[in-house]
């Protein structure tokens, strides 16, 4: 019998065998806890050096808090000097600001409780792409988002146990006017999940709806006393905080709900093109963001936030997958680590068009710098394509397969007893081979990460599968996952309430247009 027919006869095995692995459940905890060491990049002399470069700009440049009055008083009865628009601060005023009321770490409860997650420490937390207006899939091609899209990618991420957070706007439901869109993506995270969920920060009025659907979820009395939604809040880089990011920031932080400060940058076109002077420019708008939420509300949870990409020099589109960026990541979560609070980067940031090899190298540059810097909140860790303009279905199954990889990376080496695996070595003796021995046998479905998406087979056996190559596997398995989605129970009370509450709302802001 030829080789080849033999392995034709065998597929039926290995037919099976790939069932038994697809009909697997692999589970994972609530988020990471990090048992490896963050790498650094800078010693102490350059991030003092860095963070006194950052109170040069506090204190001579100054940050413009643009239309907001209240903001300004509230710096100037704190000692900053405000000259129109633009904030002075002294020297040293915001780290003091911060350190005394800012939280190191903090808990965003889900409706499920097994499902909170800590925020801070040694601790990561997965959450999915952010903001884009188009999706891709493999059938449909690149299209506008709609509801229905926005609903499929939560419900993906509830069930994959590498996702640890439900997100916020994963994608933008274009089919939804933009003076509701934010109630019905708030329904369809409680609904449709029962992770963590992020807020609108569109306007203080949405973020005043994210504050009352919580406290419809979670009973008033919790969410006064609990942080159940962290928010995105952006910086208008360089070095200015606008009224609408200001105004959700006042509506989540009186509200004890947490806020991620985190400076918009492209270094070359919002920051210095060197990694040094992007991390002060970031370094003092996040200082001055974070000590404004002090301020008005002290012990606000606040996450030192930073997106940074660097351009091309010769287009000025903007780049990923770069050294540069992960150098500034790197950078970053030391100086959040030395200021005392959670720090969030960026997660899977390609700038490709289609989930390629670029995305993927790009992806991994990315995802890798960000677990290995010690980042707590990683936004955009699964599906974000096109630089930000496309959720794609398929790379949101890959990315989550990554993902899954982090959970053993960042466990480190198991030193235990078993870890050593002393027993095997002296069972299996010199010559012979693991595969039979007992320790192999009674570790052989943990040992490894078992991807549920690559093709390790051999030549003949994947041409046999058909020949598919990665996105056409993501494609089946996003189908696949979809089709067989169960909701997570929702009290028919709390949901009448929703219901009830959101209905009432869409018909105040009906016509209203965006604001």
């Amino acid at each position: 019998m030829s080789e080849a027919r033999a392995r034709r006869r065998s597929g039926g095995g290995r037919a099976a065998r790939q069932q038994s692995r697809a009909n697997q459940t692999p589970t994972a905890p609530a988020y990471i806890t990090r048992k490896l060491q963050p790498f650094t990049v800078l010693d102490d002399a350059s991030l003092a050096q860095i963070e006194a470069n950052a109170d040069t700009i506090l204190a001579e440049g100054g940050i413009e808090f643009r239309d907001d009055p209240e903001a300004l008083e509230i710096f100037r009865q704190a000692g900053a000097t405000v000259e129109g628009q633009l904030v002075k601060f002294p020297r040293g005023m915001c780290r003091e600001i911060i350190q005394q009321n800012a939280p190191a770490e903090y808990t965003q409860h889900a409706r499920n409780p097994e499902r909170s997650v800590q925020i801070g420490g040694n601790n990561t937390v997965f959450a999915p792409g952010y903001g884009c207006p188009f999706v891709r899939d493999l059938d449909g091609g690149r299209r506008y988002a709609t509801l229905e899209d926005f609903q499929n990618f939560v419900k993906l991420g509830y069930m994959s146990p590498y996702m640890h957070h439900s997100g916020g706007t994963v994608c933008e439901p274009v089919d939804v006017p933009v003076e509701i869109r934010h109630l019905d993506m708030l329904y369809s995270h409680i609904k449709y999940s029962d992770k963590a969920f992020m807020g609108s920060v569109t306007a203080p009025e949405r973020a005043q709806d994210t504050v009352d659907i919580a406290k419809i979820v979670f009973g008033a009395e919790f969410v006064e006393k609990n942080t159940v939604v962290t928010s995105l809040i952006n910086a208008n880089s360089p070095m200015t905080y606008d009224d609408t990011m200001l105004g959700a920031a006042k509506i989540y932080a009186r509200n004890n709900q947490a806020c991620i400060i985190a400076p918009f940058i492209l270094a070359g076109a919002m920051s210095p093109v060197t990694s040094a002077g992007t991390l002060a420019q970031i370094l003092a708008e996040v200082l001055a963001g974070i000590s404004f939420v002090q301020l008005y509300a002290p012990g606000a949870p606040c996450i030192f936030g930073t997106f940074a990409s660097s351009i091309s020099m010769q287009s000025g589109a903007p780049t990923f997958g770069t050294p540069e960026p992960s150098l500034v990541t790197y950078g970053a979560a030391q100086l959040a680590r030395r200021l005392g609070v959670p720090f969030r980067s960026g997660g899977s940031l390609p700038g490709s068009k289609i989930p390629d090899a670029q995305a993927a190298y790009e992806s991994a540059n990315t995802l890798n710098s960000t677990v290995m810097a010690g980042v707590n909140f990683v936004l955009h860790s699964a599906g974000w394509m096109e630089g930000g303009l496309v959720m794609d279905y398929e790379k949101y199954m890959m990315d989550l397969d990554q993902l899954g990889m982090m959970h053993t990376l960042t466990q480190g080496i198991d030193m235990s007893t078993n870890g050593q695996a002393m027993d095997a070595i002296k069972e299996v003796g010199p010559g012979n081979h693991f595969l039979g021995c007992a320790h192999t046998q009674a570790n052989f479905q943990t040992a490894f990460y078992m991807s549920n998406l690559t093709d390790n087979n051999s030549f003949e056996q994947w041409e046999e599968d058909g020949s598919l190559d990665m996105r056409q596997r993501a494609n089946t398995l996003w189908k696949k996952q979809l089709a067989a989605y169960e909701a997570p129970e929702l009290d028919p009370t709390i949901d009448n309430a929703l219901q009830e509450f959101i209905t009432k709302r869409k018909a105040e802001l009906a016509g209203t247009g965006d604001f």
